[in-house]
């Protein structure tokens, strides 16, 4: 039963106020004057399908939702703001397009026939956080126990978006503030979604889709996330990135390769050999600084997992197989633009 200009306008205003929106902030965003707003909401003025379709972007909204018989007053937009309390302008313009997208490709995919689901998706125990030391282990743990669900082993892993949109997780980029690398929305309007930072560069990409995937796994519960630079001592982005950084690079893998390089083994070398009688034993000491790595390594371990060198960097140090000091050399190196030119070199 079609609905009349008066309940129409009537759940326009329910879906400005839930979104903590005024007449005045929608009239600047229609480009009208606040009259107008107030007369659509009171039924005394039609709407046309573009006025209609502009309103329920700006309130992240399915168009569908006001012509139906049924009408929620709260939505994901009102959730998503509400979870993000004085987020600024460029955050509600990010968090609107990233439910407009998640309302097209579920639509998308309604038309195609494509039937979407999640059941393959991990989800692992709430842990409760008391500390960063908590966070790193608990991290660590999760991205070890998902290689293994994924049968990954210790190899690079591949296209980061194909294997979340694989176990039924929609994937997007959006432009958003460059303080804000990604989030993550798990509700029942777009399904569990992971949006990145599309002005943000490839490699720090893939390690958000990696940092979002942990939300994902470990924090769906909350509906949403967004994940923020300033935020980053914050425990839930402590765990989420140790998982990331885990995931990508798992310890025995990083090892391995290092071990490729003829690197990362004790200086000195001892052999006991025995002969049924007897042993000899054997020593040799490798030449001095032969083991260390340099930053060359570190380009080649990054490109092997496709992170950035400074990644690749932490991950090194944190695995002891950088000293504070080789690390703090490298990474100036870097910052310097080092790392691009020996990228350069190595082709």
């Amino acid at each position: 039963m079609a609905i009349s200009q008066s309940e129409l306008g009537q759940r326009l205003k329910q879906a400005r106020e839930s979104c903590g929106m005024t007449q005045d902030d929608v009239a600047q965003e229609m480009g009208m004057v606040r009259a107008t707003i107030a007369q659509i909401e009171l039924g005394n003025r039609s709407i046309s399908g573009l006025e209609l379709s502009r309103l329920s972007y700006l309130y992240a909204r399915d168009i569908r939702d006001f012509l139906a018989e049924e009408f929620s007053q709260d939505s994901l937009m009102a959730v998503l703001l509400r979870a993000e309390d004085g987020a600024g302008d460029g955050v509600q313009k990010a968090l609107r397009d990233c439910v407009a997208l998640g309302h097209e490709l579920r639509d998308l995919e309604t038309l195609l026939g494509i039937s979407r689901t999640t059941g393959g998706v991990a989800a692992y125990p709430s842990v409760s956080l008391s500390s960063k030391w908590d966070a790193i282990q608990s991290g660590s743990q999760t991205a070890q126990e998902e290689r293994r669900r994924l049968g990954l082993g210790v190899a690079p892993v591949g296209n980061m978006p194909a294997m979340l949109e694989a176990q039924g997780i929609r994937t997007g980029l959006i432009s958003m503030p460059s303080g804000i690398s990604g989030l993550m929305i798990g509700h029942p309007s777009v399904g569990l979604f992971v949006v990145v930072n599309r002005d943000h560069p490839p490699v720090r990409q893939r390690f958000s889709w990696c940092h979002e995937y942990a939300h994902i796994l470990l924090d769906r519960a909350k509906m949403s996330h967004v994940s923020r630079e300033s935020d980053r001592a914050d425990l839930l982005e402590v765990r989420a990135n140790v998982f990331a950084a885990c995931f990508l690079m798992p310890e025995e893998g990083v090892r391995q390769f290092v071990g490729t390089l003829g690197k990362g083994s004790t200086s000195r070398l001892h052999a006991e050999i025995y002969d049924e009688a007897a042993t000899v034993q054997v020593d040799s000491r490798t030449a001095g600084g032969s083991q260390d790595l340099q930053l060359y390594d570190a380009v080649k371990l990054a490109h092997h997992f496709g992170v950035s060198v400074l990644a690749a960097l932490y991950r090194l140090l944190n695995l002891r197989l950088l000293t504070d000091k080789q690390f703090e050399e490298m990474k100036q190196m870097d910052q310097d633009g080092v790392s691009q030119e020996l990228a350069g070199v190595f082709g």
